[in-house]
């Protein structure tokens, strides 16, 4: 089923903003929580930093109405800076990879590509782009 869920980067503190939250909302996550430690190293890229492997990659929970919260570090190493006002984005979780595709192309028209959408390794269908508004966008659809 198509949803809609909220994404936030911290500053290298993402685990102690979602134990916050998880207190506040009385939820627990719904998923494992990821590290960058475990992303696959890509061809020709340098040694990941222990303290980078330890920072969080992707966090999930519940809040609301079956509204999922989720978040990560802006880990500097990969290209992101955390700068307040920059750290929360839209994500949109198509049934179909049509409706990504779509959605994708009418959102970027006159924005910027930061990240083409291409099978991830996780299994999703992802991209990342910021509209010609300014708004941040994030794509990841199951559908095979």
């Amino acid at each position: 089923m198509a949803s809609v869920s909220t994404y936030l980067n911290f500053p290298r503190t993402c685990a102690a903003a979602f134990e916050f939250y998880k207190g506040v909302f009385g939820t627990e996550y719904n998923s494992e929580i990821n590290y960058y430690g475990g992303l696959p190293a890509g061809p020709g890229q340098p040694p990941m930093s222990d303290d980078d492997a330890k920072m969080i990659m992707n966090v999930q929970l519940p809040i609301l109405g079956g509204h999922v919260l989720m978040g990560s570090d802006a880990v500097e190493g990969f290209g992101e800076t955390f700068t307040p006002g920059n750290n929360v984005s839209l994500t949109l979780h198509p049934d179909t990879r049509a409706d990504t595709d779509r959605l994708f192309a009418a959102l970027g028209a006159g924005g910027t590509i930061h990240m083409p959408l291409a099978d991830a390794f996780w299994g999703g269908y992802f991209g990342y782009l910021i509209d010609k508004f300014g708004t941040r966008w994030m794509f990841n659809c199951y559908a095979k």
